[in-house]
């Protein structure tokens, strides 16, 4: 059965500079991540922007994506690099030619080494700086952008850099993760006015990231709506000055009464019965249920900004998409204003703090050779994207 989609949808892909660009001077160089990788080289996509443009052309009509902050701005408040920013804006110019729109996002887990010496996202008073930094981004790249996003997932980079030590600058405490969180509010609303004064016809969110968290006990049951209610609600609560909801997700979190995830337990989820992925626990109606909660308190259109699984074997990723789209689907034709539906990810990359073996890619990146080679599943979505439909 073929499930038609309607005709303003929008499909697409999207990265982060970091995770596909060599690093530079920011917070993430010289990490060690969990498959023994250490966070330098990535995928060349700096070296390739010509050969990856043709792959992100062919799926879809928007890429969301990033800038390295680190490359383009050496210091607080310094101009920016005219190289740098002559090589992104040759890049937006030659996929705004082949009719791919940009989705920009300004701060995606990535910011400069020097940014962390007055404490980054601890310290208000960075505010200002990070303000600097964004305006000339407007500045340099709106003619390109059809769509900001502000932060990308600040619910994932709080807990992860703040609470559970994950990401750099790998503290482990509740109340700075919260206090970052707001940090990255306040910013995130001085960011919103003056982006909507200066493109007052382009809209802004962010992607906020969900998971169906589950306890399979009394403990785990607390800890369950516990982390939901801070990491879902309490962020969306935050950041809700937006025209539209970006909803990211990927995980089945199950407690009991610690998180089980493949990450950190392998096989354990499949002794337990759960279908998973290379990190969580797979449950594609999880995504039904935040979009339908989230519009139900909001009343905002939606865009999935990110969506996918971790796999190596590309029907894994047909399935996804299969099963995801099919929920989708039906949301809308139940009222559900979905505008748009963007796939994590269009290559393989280096998967933060576990490194680049965990893999996304619609296209699959060699190790070694950093060879592109679009993958079954690529060519897949391709079609979905050519047709706006899906065969499920």
């Amino acid at each position: 059965m073929r499930l038609q989609f309607p005709d303003n949808f929008f499909w697409g892909t999207s990265t982060a500079a970091a995770q596909i660009e060599t690093a530079s001077d920011h917070n993430w160089r010289g990490f060690k991540a969990k498959d023994g990788h250490v966070f330098e080289r990535t995928a060349d996509h700096e070296l390739r922007r010509a050969e990856d443009a043709d792959i992100i052309a062919q799926f879809g009509s928007v890429y969301r994506c990033g800038v390295d902050w680190a490359r383009l701005q050496t210091s607080p408040y310094a101009d920016f690099d005219a190289k740098v920013v002559r090589e992104y804006t040759n890049f937006f110019i030659d996929l705004n030619n082949r009719g791919v729109r940009i989705m920009f996002v300004i701060h995606h887990f990535m910011h400069p080494i020097w940014l962390d010496k007055t404490d980054a996202w601890l310290n208000e008073k960075n505010i200002p700086v990070f303000m600097d930094y964004a305006k000339k981004c407007v500045h340099h790249f709106q003619d390109y952008v059809f769509n900001w996003n502000t932060f990308n997932e600040p619910n994932v980079f709080c807990l992860n850099a703040y609470m559970l030590g994950l990401f750099p600058p790998q503290k482990k405490n509740y109340f700075k993760a919260t206090k970052a969180l707001r940090i990255m509010a306040k910013a995130h609303n001085e960011l919103y006015d003056y982006i909507k004064s200066a493109t007052p016809h382009k809209p802004i969110g962010i992607s906020l990231n969900t998971a169906y968290f589950e306890g399979l006990n009394l403990l785990g049951k607390i800890a369950a709506k516990l982390i939901d209610r801070w990491f879902v609600y309490q962020t969306a609560d935050l950041f809700k000055k937006v025209d539209y909801l970006g909803i990211s997700y990927y995980a089945h979190i199950i407690f009991s009464p610690h998180a089980i995830t493949e990450i950190d337990h392998p096989g354990r989820l499949a002794s337990m019965g759960y279908a998973h992925d290379d990190m969580w626990a797979y449950r594609p109606d999880g995504l039904r249920y935040n979009i339908q909660r989230l519009y139900d308190k909001y009343q905002k259109p939606v865009v999935i900004t990110e969506n996918g699984v971790c796999a190596d074997d590309p029907e894994k990723r047909i399935q996804c998409l299969q099963d995801y789209l099919a929920l989708l689907h039906g949301l809308i034709a139940d009222g559900v204003p979905i505008i748009g539906y963007i796939h994590w990810s269009t290559f393989d990359n280096f998967e933060w703090n576990i490194g680049p073996t965990y893999r996304f890619g619609l296209a699959a990146v060699d190790l070694e050779t950093r060879d592109r080679t679009i993958t079954k599943a690529g060519h897949f979505y391709s079609d979905i994207c050519a047709t706006n439909s899906i065969e499920i």
